[in-house]
């Protein structure tokens, strides 16, 4: 669906060019909700604003399907531009125009006139986001996440292959972030919206995105899907990322464990190994004893996961590690 080729991206200052991307490929498919993780001044809006061309790259080649972006004329980039959605991290709407009127706004510039048309187009938009009884009221009335709510029909209005989200909710307390996160979700799967998220919380990725890239000083430096990278972190940016999201027994096993007597071991369960008893069949078999340092049950996205921090004790060990990565249970060894 979207395809970056040697892409990269810099700013003129003082006379000198300021890299914000360095030359990257990167593939985002069709259907997927893609993730974009990264400090402030990593590049993130950099990135996403290059696939609408708000921002247009220093070099490299941008393609939406078999269209190239970067080659178009102007007009025929605006009509492209119609397929892509974005929705803010501050709403931007239009504060004199109600709830009704923020959302068809963009049919209006897109050029419909029939007021039947654009009104059923607008209360579909807002049943779907939950807000039909707030049509007339102006967006000062309205709460952060009913904002956000009418940001994303307004972005949905013109019925856009894409949908690009920049830092949509970082905005929002916990609880209207889940509700907008899980409204993204279900856009996602019964429209097939392909979703470009960026942001800086890893909680954010785990719960709706199937990819991610890690992006520190305008670098890819890791991607792939977020079950890989947030189990198995490989850079230090993107295990930053993890820590943050975890529990800090969980995070800080390494030095909270270092006087523990014992083999300290971390078990990752994937789908329904998160819910067989493979850990205590393997030790009754393998005569070990462990005990239990920390762990958490959860889900990325919708598949279960299980992570747990434990220390192993006695001869069977190693014969424990074997039959458990014979179980399709990944085991890491931590170092002290």
């Amino acid at each position: 669906m979207i395809r970056f080729v040697d892409v990269h991206k810099s700013y003129r200052v003082d006379g000198k060019d300021i890299p914000a991307l360095h030359p990257f490929s990167l593939d985002i498919s069709d259907g997927e909700v893609f993730g974009i993780i990264g400090h402030s001044g990593a590049g993130k809006s950099t990135l996403i604003r290059l696939i609408n061309l708000l921002e247009r790259p220093s070099g490299g080649r941008i393609l939406l399907g078999d269209t190239e972006l970067t080659a178009l004329s102007e007009a025929s980039l605006r009509e492209q531009r119609r397929h892509i959605g974005m929705i803010f991290q501050h709403f931007n709407l239009l504060a004199s125009q109600t709830v009704a009127d923020n959302v068809a706004f963009p049919l209006r510039l897109a050029g419909a006139r029939e007021p039947a048309t654009i009104r059923a187009r607008v209360d579909e938009l807002l049943a779907r986001v939950g807000l039909t009884e707030h049509a007339d009221k102006y967006p000062s009335q309205l709460s952060g996440g009913q904002k956000q709510r009418v940001g994303i029909a307004r972005a949905l209005a013109n019925r856009p292959s894409i949908l690009l989200c920049d830092e949509a909710t970082s905005a929002l307390d916990p609880q209207t972030t889940a509700s907008v996160l899980e409204l993204l979700a279900e856009i996602n799967r019964e429209l097939k919206l392909t979703i470009v998220l960026i942001t800086h919380e890893m909680d954010v990725v785990r719960r709706v995105c199937d990819r991610v890239a890690v992006l520190d000083a305008g670098r890819i430096v890791e991607h792939g899907a977020v079950a890989d990278v947030f189990l198995h972190p490989q850079h230090a940016t993107t295990r930053r990322f993890v820590n943050e999201a975890l529990p800090e027994e969980v995070a800080g096993e390494q030095s909270l464990y270092q006087h523990v007597p014992g083999r300290i071991l971390r078990l990752s369960f994937r789908g329904e190994a998160t819910w067989s008893p493979t850990l205590g069949r393997v030790t009754r078999e393998t005569g070990v004893d462990f005990n239990i340092l920390a762990g958490r049950v959860d889900r990325i996205k919708d598949l279960p996961y299980g992570q747990l921090t434990l220390a192993m004790h006695g001869s069977g060990v190693d014969a424990a590690l074997q039959a458990l990565r014979q179980a399709g249970i990944e085991v890491e060894e931590l170092a002290r």
